[in-house]
C-alpha cells in the first residue's frame, strides 16, 4: 500500500519516526522504496552527487522533472518530493508552473521550497490549488553563496526566527518541514510545535523523522561527507542491507546519534 500524507501525518502524531532518503533514478528508487522508507526526496543534491557540481545551483527545472521521472518508475509505495530548484520560484505565477511541471509531468506527490517569509504567499497559492507543499528551513543550500554551509538558529534572535517561519509556513499551508542544520533542541521544539511532520537533516534526533543524501549514507559521496551522516555499508554486506540497516536505525531512534550533530 502506497505511503499517503495523511499517514505521514498520522505517524508524526503518534511519534512514530518517519524515513526519508534520496534518490535520482528507477533503480534507487525501487530499492530505497523496498527497504521501507517512506519518503522519497528526488532533491536537487542532484547537482553536486550526480551531475558533479560544487552547488545545488546548476540545477535546471528540466533535469528535476526528468529525475523525478524515473524515480516514480522505480517507486513502488514511497510518499515522492521533488524540488523546485534554484529560481524556479522567484514569483507565484513561476512557482506554480514549476509546481505543476514537477506533478504533472514528473509525477511527484509534492514540492518543496526553501526559505521562510519569501515563499509563504507561493505556499499559500500552492495549497489553494491542491498541491501538497514541504517547506525548508535552516541550511538552505540555494543560498549557500550568501550565508554558507552552517548551522542555522544558533542564537536566540534567529532561533526565535527559525520558529516564527516554521508556524508561518503551516499557516499558509504547508504541510511537511524540512529542517537543516539546526541545534538539536530548536528542531526539538519546532516538532513539537507543529501539527505537521518534520524531517530533520543534521538536526538531532528529536524530529519526525530523518532524511539524508543515498550517496552519502552509502559512503559514495566524492570528496568529504557531511559529519551528520553515516556510512551504513561500513556494518552491510550488500546496498540493501545498508537501507534496512538505515531504516531499523532511524526507526529505533538509534541514528542519529550524539556525534552525528554537527551544532
Amino acid at each position: 500500500m502506497s505511503v499517503t500524507l495523511s499517514k505521514l501525518k498520522k505517524m508524526h502524531q503518534a511519534k512514530q519516526k518517519i524515513v526519508c532518503l534520496t534518490a535520482y533514478d528507477a533503480s534507487f528508487a525501487h530499492w530505497v522504496s523496498a527497504a521501507g522508507v517512506e519518503v522519497i526526496l528526488v532533491g536537487d543534491s542532484l547537482g553536486m552527487v550526480v551531475q558533479g557540481h560544487a552547488t545545488t545551483l546548476p540545477v535546471t527545472l528540466d533535469e528535476m522533472v526528468y529525475h523525478t521521472q524515473m524515480v516514480q518508475r522505480g517507486n513502488e509505495q514511497a510518499w515522492c518530493i521533488a524540488d523546485l530548484p534554484f529560481m524556479s520560484d522567484t514569483t507565484i505565477e513561476q512557482t506554480m508552473q514549476s509546481a505543476a511541471r514537477l506533478m504533472k509531468e514528473g509525477g511527484a506527490n509534492m514540492v518543496k521550497l526553501e526559505g521562510g517569509v519569501r515563499v509563504l504567499q507561493s505556499v499559500s497559492a500552492l495549497s489553494a490549488l491542491g498541491i501538497p507543499v514541504c517547506g525548508h528551513l535552516g541550511l538552505l543550500p540555494q543560498s549557500v553563496e550568501k550565508y554558507g554551509y552552517k548551522v542555522q538558529g544558533k542564537d536566540s534572535v534567529s532561533a526565535k526566527q527559525l520558529v516564527n517561519e516554521a508556524v508561518a509556513l503551516q499557516d499558509s499551508g504547508a504541510e511537511m518541514l524540512v529542517l537543516e542544520c539546526v541545534p538539536a533542541e530548536l528542531a526539538r521544539e519546532i516538532t513539537d510545535l507543529l501539527n505537521i511532520p518534520v524531517i530533520g537533516i543534521g538536526s538531532g534526533k528529536n524530529t519526525s523523522g530523518q532524511v539524508l543524501v543515498l550517496n552519502d549514507m552509502l559512503g559514495i559521496t566524492v570528496g568529504k561527507s557531511p559529519k551528520f551522516s553515516k556510512n551504513f555499508m561500513l556494518q552491510s554486506t550488500s546496498i540493501q542491507d545498508a537501507l534496512a540497516h538505515y531504516v531499523s536505525e532511524v526507526k529505533a531512534e538509534i541514528f542519529p546519534s550524539d556525534t552525528h550533530v554537527i551544532a
